[in-house]
């Protein structure tokens, strides 16, 4: 599957992420200051709604679609998928020492780490179901199981690199204000999007060897990005004043995820 993948010049859809993020980590080029708290906090909304308009139209639907052999069945792999998904960026969350953009206290065990360390840390882990969703529909695409097109798994790929891109200036920006140069803050935020093709395609190759675990990879990606989102986006949306803004910014990341997912699934 891997050859037939890079033969077919699909290496492309799976790069699109980290090439969101790569021009969003560019901005610390340009931009002299960090973003504005009110401007992130809509861009945070954004990412969470194609977040979840992702994890929905191009992942749950897929995996009760290839499941509906099952018949009343048909959302046990699923629901199945979705809570380990869960479970799995939880754990991660425990196991690995990360420090949030704004917070002043690590999470997950003690750790000597630089805190510009843990920062990056934080965004790859935030990272990593992103690129295995790209990976199982893509996976999902070449094995020919249920209805996901090329275009069907482009267009997740293209919403996720359209919200990777305020997400690489989120990250950046503040790197650079934490005391990183302007050269060494872009390349943190490069390297955090570089586990999204890597996670990608090590999605595929399992996906490859257990075909009929592909519902259960499906629902498994839609868990680990909503776990995301319901732990990290959203609050970080939500706390303060104005946080309407995120509101507005979901509502308009979900419907332009759900457009693209439609027209072109």
């Amino acid at each position: 599957m891997l050859n037939q993948l890079l033969d077919g010049g699909l290496l492309l859809g799976l790069l699109l992420p980290l090439f969101g993020t790569t021009l969003g980590a560019g901005c610390v080029f340009f931009l002299k200051h960090q973003i504005h708290p009110l401007v992130q906090k809509a861009l945070l909304g954004f990412a969470s709604g194609v977040m979840v308009a992702a994890a929905v139209w191009s992942l749950l639907i897929p995996a009760m679609d290839q499941s509906a052999h099952l018949g009343r069945l048909a959302f046990l792999p699923a629901a199945v998928g979705f809570l380990l998904g869960m479970a799995f960026l939880l754990l991660m969350d425990q196991l690995v020492p990360h420090l949030h953009l704004g917070s002043k206290k690590a999470e997950g065990p003690h750790s000597s780490f630089k805190r510009l360390t843990m920062l990056v840390l934080a965004v790859t882990l935030h990272n990593i179901p992103e690129g295995m969703a790209v990976g199982v529909v893509f996976a999902g695409m070449l094995t020919g199981q249920g209805e996901i097109t090329l275009t069907g798994a482009f267009a997740l790929s293209i919403g996720i690199a359209i919200q990777n891109f305020p997400e690489g200036a989120i990250i950046s920006l503040p790197l650079k204000s934490e005391g990183a140069s302007r050269g060494r803050a872009f390349l943190y935020g490069l390297l955090s999007g570089v586990v999204e093709p890597v996670g990608a395609l090590l999605t595929i190759l399992l996906a490859s060897q257990i075909a009929p675990a592909l519902p259960y990879l499906l629902a498994f990606a839609a868990g680990a990005m909503l776990y995301v989102v319901v732990e990290e986006l959203i609050p970080e949306a939500s706390q303060g004043d104005h946080s309407n803004l995120g509101t507005i910014g979901f509502a308009v990341g979900f419907t332009l995820m759900m457009i693209l997912d439609v027209a072109l699934g």
